[in-house]
């Protein structure tokens, strides 16, 4: 009989847009196996919420994985109002380091999980490496590419000075930053799971 698996801490994933920041999230939670939380489903929660109670309540339902908590949770929500986002948002992503286990990408997560229980990566490269690598996926036009760089950037620095009063790009709050320019996506995988040995 196998032992049972202790759930690890939380990885928490800041990424530039356009440095490979999804991919390398994605990655990593398969190789761990831990589930994958996207800015996108954890947006979508933070703003509903009945949703938020649902997570929270789910904590103590062992047989249900969280991220199907989540998932199911969006087809049946009341929106919030404005101010009450960051509660909810805080109160999400919280219930989510509790229950360990996750690859969180975004929305703050390194600010609102404890350091101790959380390793917290950057994902950076130089901006026209950046833009190269959103045309090559996207096949737009490098106009297109670079006003979706600098806006992403942009709201996202925006987005963490309103709730955080943080600058993201402070390297205080990592345990790593990685240049994915020079190592790569696969590169970068195997240097943060080597960080975690």
């Amino acid at each position: 009989k196998g032992k049972t698996r202790m759930p690890q801490p939380c990885i928490t994933v800041s990424r530039e847009p356009g440095c490979g920041g999804t991919q390398i999230a994605r990655l990593l939670a398969e190789d761990l196996q831990m589930d994958l939380i996207g800015a996108k489903i954890i947006q979508a929660v933070a703003e509903r919420a009945d949703i938020s109670e649902r997570v929270i309540a789910s904590l103590d339902e062992k047989q249900v994985r969280l991220r199907d908590t989540l998932l199911e949770s969006l087809f049946r929500t009341r929106h919030i109002w404005p101010d009450e986002y960051l509660h909810c948002l805080t109160k999400v992503i919280a219930t989510i380091g509790k229950q360990g286990n996750a690859v969180i990408i975004g929305r703050g997560s390194q600010f609102i999980l404890s350091p101790d229980e959380t390793f917290r990566i950057r994902l950076v490269a130089p901006r026209e490496f950046r833009i190269r690598t959103v045309m090559r996926s996207s096949n737009a036009c490098i106009e297109d590419c670079e006003r979706y760089v600098y806006k992403t950037e942009a709201d996202r620095n925006a987005f963490l000075r309103k709730h955080f009063n943080a600058d993201w790009r402070n390297p205080i709050y990592y345990d790593l930053t990685i240049n994915t320019a020079y190592m790569g996506i696969e590169g970068a995988v195997a240097g943060i799971e080597a960080s975690l040995a």
